[in-house]
């Protein structure tokens, strides 16, 4: 496998701002094909990607788990990255996938794009995380092989938590791959309540689908 065997797929919605650093970052890793998703920008989203080389850009109704199942339709390559339009791939990270050979999926460590102590403990976390309960979540950008995603239904049509009940089916077959990358992440989330603030709430959210709470409601309180 090739770094330009790995599809990428970067589901936006008014990211004008962060989408042509998401798809130069997958370029300068050695991507070929990268779609974008968009679920109805009302912003610069669509010229933007198109001018820093988007492949493709798919258009879907609003909601993450509608845009990555429409994004995944498109894909050619024979494994597929998502990649949240506020990330960026280290140049390494497609090369690390292709030299794990007989892994189907996985995900990467985070370097958080902000100076601090809790940023580090963040990233720290969210990689043990991934070994411990085998559960990478979507900022860490998963890959997995095509066609164990599609076996295993492709991605969940819900707003929230998609990456939860992804890594869920994907876990119960075998360990995810936990790569070095890193994959850049913007702070911007953590920057916007407080980090201490907007961990907490994360967690509540997951506590929340957990006990059976439905991810449309969910979304309605991360967007509030």
């Amino acid at each position: 496998m090739k770094p330009s065997d790995v599809s990428v797929v970067i589901p936006a919605r008014n990211e004008a701002s962060t989408i042509a650093g998401a798809i130069r970052s997958a370029l300068n890793a050695g991507a070929v094909e990268i779609i974008v998703a968009d679920g109805g920008s009302s912003d610069e989203t669509i010229d933007r990607a198109n001018e820093a080389g988007a492949t493709r850009i798919v258009r879907s109704t609003p909601g993450r788990g509608r845009q990555l199942n429409c994004g995944l339709q498109a894909v050619t390559g024979s494994l597929v990255l998502f990649l949240h339009a506020d990330s960026r791939l280290g140049t390494q990270c497609l090369q690390q996938i292709c030299d794990a050979s007989g892994e189907v999926w996985g995900a990467f460590r985070q370097q958080i794009d902000a100076p601090g102590i809790l940023y580090r403990l963040l990233e720290s976390g969210n990689a043990l995380r991934v070994k411990t309960r085998r559960m990478p979540f979507g900022d860490q950008a998963i890959f997995v092989d095509k066609k164990v995603l599609l076996e295993q239904g492709g991605i969940a049509d819900i707003p929230l938590m998609e990456d939860v009940d992804l890594s869920r089916r994907l876990r119960r077959s075998s360990r995810p791959l936990l790569l070095d990358g890193p994959v850049i992440v913007s702070a911007r989330r953590w920057q916007r309540r407080g980090v201490i603030r907007q961990t907490l709430r994360n967690w509540s959210i997951q506590a929340a689908y957990a006990l059976g709470v439905r991810p449309e409601q969910l979304n309605k309180w991360y967007q509030s």
